[in-house]
């Protein structure tokens, strides 16, 4: 195991720049999710810290050595990509044990640690089958012991689980949460999938056009977003926002909206009288038909049963607002909704700046 080091990393193609002064120190163990949407440049930061692309500029260390001219096989890294990349002529067995037959591993040896890796990942069964054999859960699978049996100082991860269907993503999911608790190696996991990195992840890293816009754990990240970007990608469904201005008597902070409903605000927050501001709401705070610090009232436009849970899109200022609630809550297109929330759940963001306040 390794901690792992970005000091003012770039990256440039030409004069046009990708990744601009990324720092971010991983501790030995940590397991981080890189997140962000397409083009935010998680990807291009994995395959610098793997060796894979060139750094322009700053330093990349594993376990206290900068490794910015090592190769990536000197680096002592494991990459699992979303592609498989099984050799089909090859048995479960070989695919594992291919890399250390390479590196020059005695025979002996190579059978212990693929037999260990496939106990961990539940491939004992499979060991001489084809990847043609297998599922795609199951060759997700081998391409995770192929890189369990290098015994890496830290794990890449890139993407693994988006060529699986929705029900083999959260099945290989724990297997990964699982097997991070049983190696406890440094793993760096990219994903554009925000529930992946909630679940997966001690902490998460939200990267918006190749540069950092917060780190924190899953919970300080849906809790206390930094901006309005933050909190529009941490969260599902994601965070309702409505345009208002800072109101209120009698010291208690208000914001009002366009329509004139006055949304009571958390006496916390660092707002002044007549600033413009971006409220956000998450739908699951929004409780149905009842009355709390603030009232919202709006026309039914969509009903989605999912089961356990509704969600209910209202209107509310001329906006679409959508709200989480019981799966036995009566809800039916074109009729009021009424939902109320709490003021220290109202988050409020300067409308100029984005930023939280």
């Amino acid at each position: 195991m390794a901690s792992v080091e970005l000091r003012d990393v770039r990256k440039a193609y030409g004069a046009l720049e990708v990744i601009h002064g990324v720092s971010l120190s991983i501790a030995d163990g940590e397991f981080i999710a890189l997140v962000g949407p397409s083009g935010c440049g998680k990807s291009t930061l994995l395959r610098m810290i793997a060796g894979l692309e060139d750094i322009s500029h700053g330093e990349v260390a594993i376990g206290g050595t900068v490794v910015n001219a090592l190769t990536p096989r000197e680096r002592n890294i494991a990459m699992v990509f979303q592609s498989y990349a099984l050799y089909p002529h090859m048995t479960v067995a070989e695919n594992m044990g291919f890399n250390l037959k390479l590196s020059g591993v005695p025979k002996p040896e190579i059978r212990t640690r693929v037999a260990e890796a496939a106990r961990m990942l539940a491939l004992e069964e499979l060991l001489e089958r084809k990847p043609s054999q297998l599922s795609g859960g199951q060759r997700q699978r081998v391409a995770m012991g192929r890189a369990i049996v290098r015994d890496p100082a830290v794990f890449l991860f890139d993407e693994p689980l988006s060529n699986l269907d929705a029900k083999l993503r959260v099945a290989m999911r724990t297997e990964i949460k699982t097997l991070h608790q049983k190696v406890a190696t440094t793993s760096v996991y990219v994903t554009h999938d925000q529930i992946e990195a909630m679940t997966l992840a001690d902490r998460i890293v939200v990267l918006n056009g190749g540069r950092i816009e917060q780190v924190g754990t899953p919970l300080d990240l849906y809790r206390m977003p930094a901006n309005l970007f933050v909190a529009g990608f941490i969260g599902s469904p994601a965070m309702n926002f409505l345009e208002a201005e800072v109101d209120g008597a009698d010291g208690q902070p208000a914001a009002r909206l366009s329509d004139g409903t006055l949304v009571h605000l958390d006496g916390s927050r660092k707002v002044r009288r007549g600033q413009q501001v971006q409220l956000g709401i998450r739908p699951e705070h929004l409780l149905a038909g009842q009355t709390g610090d603030t009232v919202l009232e709006g026309d039914t436009v969509v009903v989605e049963p999912t089961g356990a849970q509704t969600h209910i899109v209202f209107t509310l200022a001329g906006k679409p607002v959508t709200a989480v609630v019981d799966g036995a809550f009566p809800a039916r297109h074109g009729t009021p909704f009424r939902a109320s929330i709490a003021a220290p759940q109202v988050h409020v963001f300067d409308r100029a700046s984005g930023l939280s306040l």
